[in-house]
């Protein structure tokens, strides 16, 4: 943004001081003109751009859900002003000691709460699945195949249709994993409604109607919504419809410590997917969150603790058959392996193979997912027709294949020594049997006949090397590939976590099958590692990844083969595209900061990319040009700027917030004269009367009614100003200016002048302004620019794929 500079005094907003002998020599009418004219042209001057006389055009614009919705950032830097400090400074031991116990009161119930989510949609989502198809095998066991399909389409119909209406009529941001949007929110980006109570419903029980569906969607991405969701409400500080206005619930109305918060409630959500509480707890500080401290990593281990400690004793009353005909499932840890496993140095080029392709299936992955995405979002901007109608075309096709595929596999004779009754019948098992005689299974409905939590249980049990056939591994590897594409854009709760498990176990095991005769490796440890190699391809994160496979596994002797898959198919997926959560936000349009910085920063100044305009204050204005600044601009931020006679020379005061003006309006503190407020603001505000209010309730302008009167007296913007805002200097490199930017947290960064006797503002840097797009319109010579990321691109892809861009 640029500055408008003022060449007096009177053109910069202090209030005219004019010689009253003359003003009485003057007819009424004509001292009236008079002023008008001048305060007309002093409006004026404060439009006119000086320096770069380029617009940021970046748009602010994000699809949230399947609805393209407004966004704005996050005030995570601490305002230093007298208000505030007056505030800081009064606080005893007591108060310190209420928000301390606060923190951690929060953490623990958002841990107690979010346990309890997980392990009743875990619970809903068994029995309901359980019952689909028992009575899909009931009628299949009487020859009734048509009555079956019937029945196993009807109810997948109905659930899917259910989950897409809840979601798109209540709450269309409760669509997709939520991760991506958490994980924008964490960086700074603040979507309207993504963590709103009716998010939270609809997040909860449309996610169970979805995964009961047979879609190939997971749970597990919005679990970790909902885990924010519940963090989020619980920081809102109270509610004053529901008399909830205790100061003990009002320390956390503002963005860091929600910001805290959040980032527990996604951890403690991972934690309650997986029962993994280590891996939660890493994959919120490698994934999710862009600023972290060891206090936090403590308060979110305390979170994700209280969840597995909740979930143990659950599932052990589970585990005693109190949670009906199928509440064991799911939520148990996968047996892969017995405990004395052994391999040795011949037995790793099949992991590095499987490493390689896992890398390239994940990015192909991700490329493909970005173009189906994109497609989708053309077919929901008609009407929520299109998005009700999609859906329930993709539960009718998915049930179609998971009915009609096994038909094509042959059946098995039953194993000679089964670990459990062969065949399967009225209960989840690995051996289903479908179609087929007594004594013999159909190994691919023991896949698609089941959960997905029960699917990977069979992928990864061990002692099973020949209960599936490799062209049985080969139809499920690429149903389920291309199903885990499409289902995940519709208009429902749906994660990626799951179904990517289940592909890449399905991929590891047919691997298994073509060189497990030239390894030691069972074909279940084959399935782990095709399951963490798909995964890193796609997600492209390492320690968490294998920490929460080796909680799902409980064998830690699998470390070194984890972790030399996920390296491996990590570095291939890099060099094609990006992970997919960071591709989902570009599609989205959030303005996401990586923490990288793009080689062209460094040829630019902060001063070759700042544009306008750029509204500013002085330190005493007059409430009309206050009015007026904020109903005609967007700004969330102006500076505020001293003049002769409160100084010798314009000299920068600090940055004062739009919300904070708006507040100083409401409350009506205005002066009859412009002078200096000598009272102590303490006296008149107190600091909960500038707290930031709960999600969805932010005060317009447009709200405040203000006569004739009062728009002609004056406020003292002093009190409330940022005294200490980041400053970086014009000449300054963009890329340092970005690191600061990004790793401080800022929302502004105001520029000032290289050379002294210019005015002491020249603009402010916002997110926008770092983000390519922008740039690139303003120096177009850096699209040639040889300072690029290398990666391999999929041309032939890209070309079959770019009519749907």
């Amino acid at each position: 943004m640029s500055v408008a500079a003022s060449p007096s005094h009177t053109n910069n907003g202090s209030p005219l001081l004019v010689d009253e002998e003359s003003l009485l020599a003057q007819p009424l009418l004509q001292q009236q003109r008079r002023l008008d004219e001048e305060e007309e042209e002093r409006l004026e001057k404060c439009r006119i751009l000086r320096g770069s006389s380029s617009y940021n055009t970046t748009s602010q614009l994000a699809i949230v859900g399947a609805n393209v919705c407004p966004i704005e950032s996050l005030d995570y830097e601490i305002v230093e002003n007298e208000l505030f400090n007056q505030d800081w400074r009064s606080k005893g031991r007591i108060q310190i000691l209420q928000y301390t116990f606060m923190k951690w009161t929060l953490c623990f119930l958002i841990g107690f709460i979010v346990s309890l989510i997980g392990f009743f949609n875990n619970l809903a989502v068994e029995n309901i699945s359980g019952v689909k198809f028992v009575v899909t095998s009931n009628m299949m066991l009487d020859r009734k195949y048509a009555v079956a399909f019937s029945i196993f389409a009807a109810s997948n119909l109905g659930l899917t249709l259910l989950a897409s209406l809840i979601t798109a009529f209540i709450a269309p941001e409760a669509a997709g994993s939520g991760i991506p949007e958490v994980k924008a929110y964490l960086n700074g980006v603040d979507a309207p409604a993504i963590f709103s109570l009716r998010t939270l419903l609809i997040k909860m029980f449309g996610s169970i109607f979805a995964v009961s569906s047979s879609l190939y969607v997971g749970k597990a991405g919005p679990m970790s919504h909902t885990g924010a969701c519940v963090a989020a409400i619980m920081g809102h500080g109270g509610s004053k419809n529901y008399r909830l206005t205790s100061k003990w619930l009002r320390f956390f109305k503002n963005d860091r410590d929600r910001r805290d918060l959040v980032t527990c409630g996604s951890a403690a959500g991972i934690a309650a997917a997986f029962r993994a509480p280590v891996g939660g707890l890493l994959f919120a500080f490698e994934e999710m969150a862009s600023w972290w401290r060891s206090a936090l990593l403590w308060r979110a281990f305390f979170a994700t603790a209280v969840v597995a400690i909740v979930l143990r004793a659950l599932i052990d009353v589970c585990l005693r058959g109190k949670c009906g005909l199928f509440g064991k499932g799911g939520l148990i840890m996968y047996e892969v392996t017995s405990a004395n496993i052994s391999y040795h140095l011949s037995d790793l080029p099949p992991v590095i193979v499987i490493g390689i392709i896992g890398g390239i299936l994940g990015s192909l992955h991700n490329f493909l997912l970005e173009r189906v995405t994109r497609l989708y979002n053309l077919i929901y901007e008609k009407s929520a027709a299109y998005k009700i109608l999609l859906a329930c075309s993709l539960s009718i096709c998915t049930s179609c294949l998971l009915f009609g595929l096994p038909w094509l596999a042959s059946c098995r004779p039953c194993p000679l020594d089964p670990v459990e009754p062969c065949p399967t019948i009225g209960r989840s098992g690995n051996y289903k049997k479908f179609q087929c005689p007594a004594g013999h299974y159909n190994d691919l409905a023991s896949l698609f006949f089941n959960t997905n939590d029960n699917a990977i249980k069979n992928l990864f049990s061990k002692n099973t090397d020949s209960e599936f056939h490799h062209t049985s591994m080969l139809i499920f590897f690429i149903t389920c590939f291309l199903l885990s594409l499409f289902s995940y854009g519709i208009v429902a709760p749906a994660g990626l976590f799951v179904p990517l498990i289940v592909t890449g176990a399905s991929y590891g095991r047919l691997v298994g099958l073509l060189f497990g005769s030239y390894s030691n490796l069972n074909h279940g440890l084959f399935a782990v590692l095709g399951c963490a190699s798909l995964l890193g391809g796609s997600m492209r994160t390492t320690v968490s990844l294998c920490v929460i496979i080796l909680e799902l596994t409980n064998n830690l002797l699998l470390l070194p083969l984890i972790m030399l898959s996920l390296l491996i198919s990590k570095t291939v997926g890099d060099a094609f595209n990006e992970n997919v959560y960071d591709m989902l936000m570009r599609v989205k349009g959030f303005p996401y900061l990586e923490a990288h910085v793009e080689p062209y920063m460094r040829q630019l100044a902060v001063a070759d990319v700042v544009a306008g305009p750029l509204q500013l204050f002085n330190g005493i204005e007059k409430i009309s040009n206050i009015v007026h600044v904020l109903k005609t601009t967007t700004h969330n931020a102006f500076p505020v700027v001293d003049e002769p006679p409160f100084s010798e020379s314009p000299v920068l005061f600090g940055l004062i917030l739009r919300a904070h003006l708006i507040t100083l309006l409401k409350k009506k503190a205005f002066l009859h004269t412009p002078q200096r407020h000598v009272l102590n603001a303490m006296y008149q505000f107190s600091a909960y009367d500038f707290a930031k209010a709960g999600l969805g309730h932010r005060e317009r302008i447009g709200d405040i009614d203000l006569s004739d009167e009062e728009m002609n007296m004056f406020i003292d913007l002093h009190p409330l100003s940022n005294s200490s805002p980041y400053t970086v200097v014009e000449t300054m490199s963009l890329a340092k200016a970005f690191i600061l930017f990004r790793e401080v947290g800022l929302r502004h960064l105001l520029v000032i002048p290289k050379n002294p006797g210019r005015v002491p503002v020249v603009g402010i840097l916002t997110r926008h302004d770092f983000f390519r797009e922008h740039i690139l319109t303003l120096h177009p010579s850096l699209k040639k620019s040889r300072w690029k990321r290398l990666r391999f691109q999929f041309p032939r892809l890209d070309i079959l794929f770019r009519r749907f861009s």
